[in-house]
């Protein structure tokens, strides 16, 4: 018999442990190379295990919730299994599935206490069904039980206890206020009604909005480098280069991965990688290396119908942009109340290092830029 380990990946060096969030296969299910087995959580990301053999899963040696960490052992396949003409041959014996099945529930059934063999034999229950006694009901009690008032308890995970750290982090640590302003969005969506056909036939991807946001929050941080840095002891490290989180949700939480060097993208390519990270964030295989260490953060809560809010800073950095619902709203221009899609935006800053000037012009620069994108092909 050949046994194959099951093995956690090696985690990243600013992670120490993950946890096991989900088994996708059973003791005793046949197994193909490359099925995901198993997903654990860090306080980043979720990284799935797939089989690296085909065969069978003989032993699950760390259960859902157990704590892990890099190269541990935390389940065993016995790869000598191969399946024939829909048959399982192992040590040279062929049985059919029903028959490694049976053995594998007899097993099960063997471990069982006398007081869980007398209840499965006193109310004919199938033994699959079986985890422990409490789980023997009859239908009436199943039927009962749908009406009772009940409370679920779930384990908050590691990627929420860790936006949850930060988020305090950001709390107690900086004098945190949020500026807003209001722009005027029908430059943007004209431009996407008037190019965003052509630009899917040539690049074979949607014209979004978060790619002008990108450009836009490049040229305020140009205009006000302040906010393109980070606090080290008592010295305030200024980045001469342009790392942007976007927040992306996910079913997990929400996360925010990292487009880098903005400055030197094009829109094409910023929508592009922009696609890549919420394909990836939804699959699961965003890296901790698509997660760490950005300048500034842009969140989105328009998505969602977000009027408006006051962001939370992504520490250690000292600025967060928030974006909101298009609303069509009546405001005055050149004299005249007219109709206009409108979206608020607010800037969130730590106030120990950025004055309110610093951070209004800022939000001004990112009005100026959308509300005239044309801007972006002469950098002023």
């Amino acid at each position: 018999m050949s046994i194959i380990n099951i093995i956690v990946p090696e985690l990243p060096e600013s992670i120490n442990s993950a946890t096991i969030i989900m088994w996708h296969k059973n003791i005793g299910e046949y197994i193909n190379y490359n099925d995901i087995l198993v997903e654990v959580e860090t306080d980043k990301v979720i990284l799935e295990i797939p089989a690296k053999t085909n065969g069978i899963l003989v032993n699950i040696k760390s259960k859902v919730g157990s704590i892990v960490v890099s190269k541990q052992v935390i389940g065993t396949i016995n790869s000598s299994v191969i399946i024939n003409n829909n048959k399982i041959l192992t040590n040279n014996k062929s049985f059919n599935k029903i028959n490694v099945h049976n053995l594998i529930i007899n097993k099960l059934s063997n471990n069982l206490s006398p007081s869980v063999r007398r209840l499965i034999n006193k109310h004919n229950v199938n033994i699959n069904n079986i985890i422990n006694k409490d789980k023997i009901t009859t239908s009436k009690k199943t039927i009962n039980l749908a009406h009772r008032r009940t409370i679920k308890y779930i384990p908050i995970s590691n990627l929420r206890k860790k936006i949850a750290e930060k988020l305090m982090k950001a709390k107690n640590n900086t004098a945190m206020v949020t500026t807003f302003n209001e722009v005027n969005m029908e430059p943007l969506i004209n431009i996407k009604k008037k190019y965003g056909q052509d630009f899917k036939s040539t690049y074979g991807i949607k014209l979004g909005f978060m790619s002008f946001y990108l450009k836009a929050v490049v040229e305020a941080l140009k205009l006000v480098p302040e906010i393109n840095a980070f606090v080290s002891n008592n010295n305030i490290a200024y980045y001469n280069y342009f790392d942007i989180n976007i927040a992306i949700s996910t079913k997990n939480g929400l996360i925010t991965p990292i487009i880098k060097d903005v400055d030197k993208l094009s829109i094409y390519k910023i929508e592009k990688i922009i696609k890549q990270l919420s394909f990836k964030s939804k699959i699961n295989k965003l890296t901790s290396k698509d997660l760490v260490n950005g300048n500034f953060t842009i969140t989105n809560g328009g998505i969602f119908g977000s009027l408006i809010s006051t962001p939370i800073i992504n520490v250690p950095q000292i600025g967060i942009l928030g974006l909101h619902t298009i609303k069509d709203r009546t405001v005055v221009l050149n004299k005249k109340i007219i109709i206009l899609p409108m979206m608020y935006v607010a800037l969130s800053y730590d106030h120990k290092i950025i004055d309110g000037k610093e951070a209004i012009k800022f939000l001004l620069k990112i009005k100026d830029i959308v509300e005239n994108p044309i801007k972006l092909l002469f950098n002023y």
